[in-house]
């Protein structure tokens, strides 16, 4: 839930990096919310409630899906890909699973290197 926690903490936040880990954490954790979201909201007749809730999360969402392409060393204008249908989001996939760039890039060190030398925050 940390991991969850900590992308809301930076709601808005596009640059820097973001490692596997935060970006899957986060996603998981996003789906399974989404879903008891949505159970709720249809239990109580109150459909309204998810979109809400998708609503509150669409720019933390993009800021770590765009700090994840950051971390691979792409711009995030990458993101846009997801507009393509299917090979689009099979080639962002793939972007996301991809590993860290080693060392520092353009964006910013390495998050799992700063985490490892001491710095604060979850270790991805």
């Amino acid at each position: 839930m940390n991991w969850y926690v900590e992308v809301l903490k930076k709601y808005a936040v596009f640059d820097g990096r973001a490692g596997r880990t935060e970006f899957w954490m986060y996603t998981l954790i996003n789906f399974v919310v989404s879903l008891v979201v949505g159970a709720v909201g249809s239990a109580i007749h109150l459909h309204v409630l998810g979109m809400i809730y998708g609503l509150a999360v669409l720019l933390p969402g993009i800021g770590v899906a765009i700090r994840r392409l950051h971390d691979t060393n792409r711009s995030g204008w990458w993101l846009l890909l997801s507009l393509v249908p299917v090979i689009g989001v099979i080639v962002l996939i793939v972007f996301f699973a991809m590993e860290s760039d080693a060392g520092g890039n353009q964006y910013g060190p390495n998050p799992n290197v700063a985490v490892a030398s001491g710095a604060q925050g979850p270790v991805t």
